[in-house]
């Protein structure tokens, strides 16, 4: 008994999107939204290993992206929780192994003395800089099939998409039709 081809990526989404027009959803918008999730999804898939590879986990990848962003400016405990969406004790246990690993540094807030700050060290960049090119390697793969023009329309179409979604937490929720 020969075993059971798994669909290919284009083939699953193709089911799914059928699935969801079947249902009653627009086929263009679940085309897109499918897609976009399918993406977020296998790229997720490898991220964890590469996190796993370079010995971070997932949240204390959210604290270097998060300092990385921020740049000079440091940041609070409470400040890298809320941007991680955690509790501020989990936070504390996080920076604890953080910094005993070399990748930031706290240091009392001069103007406060009760707050501390965060910032990254040489090596917390280094490490965040490296997962960011062995990334990129994946990621480029990801979008090999589009010539550049296309990579830079998709980006334009997906940042329209992206600058309209503060208003759609603004905007009550749409009730579907009768």
């Amino acid at each position: 008994m020969a075993a059971k081809r798994r669909p290919t990526a284009q083939q699953e989404h193709a089911a799914d999107v059928a699935t969801y027009v079947a249902a009653g959803g627009e086929e263009s918008v679940q085309r897109v939204i499918t897609a976009v999730y399918a993406v977020t999804k296998k790229l997720d898939q490898w991220y964890v290993r590469q996190f796993a590879d370079l010995d971070l986990t997932q949240g204390e990848w959210a604290v270097l992206a998060a300092l990385a962003r921020a740049g000079e400016t440091c940041l609070t405990p409470s400040q890298l929780a809320d941007l991680s969406n955690v509790a501020p004790s989990s936070m504390t246990h996080r920076l604890d192994k953080m910094a005993g690993r070399g990748l930031l540094q706290r240091r009392p807030d001069e103007s406060n003395r009760t707050r501390t700050l965060v910032s990254l060290t040489k090596d917390g960049w280094a490490l965040f800089s490296a997962a960011v090119r062995e990334s990129n390697v994946v990621e480029g793969d990801t979008l090999r099939g589009l010539s550049d023009t296309e990579r830079h329309e998709l980006a334009r179409l997906l940042e329209i998409v992206i600058a309209g979604l503060d208003d759609i937490d603004a905007e009550p929720a749409a009730q579907p039709s009768a």
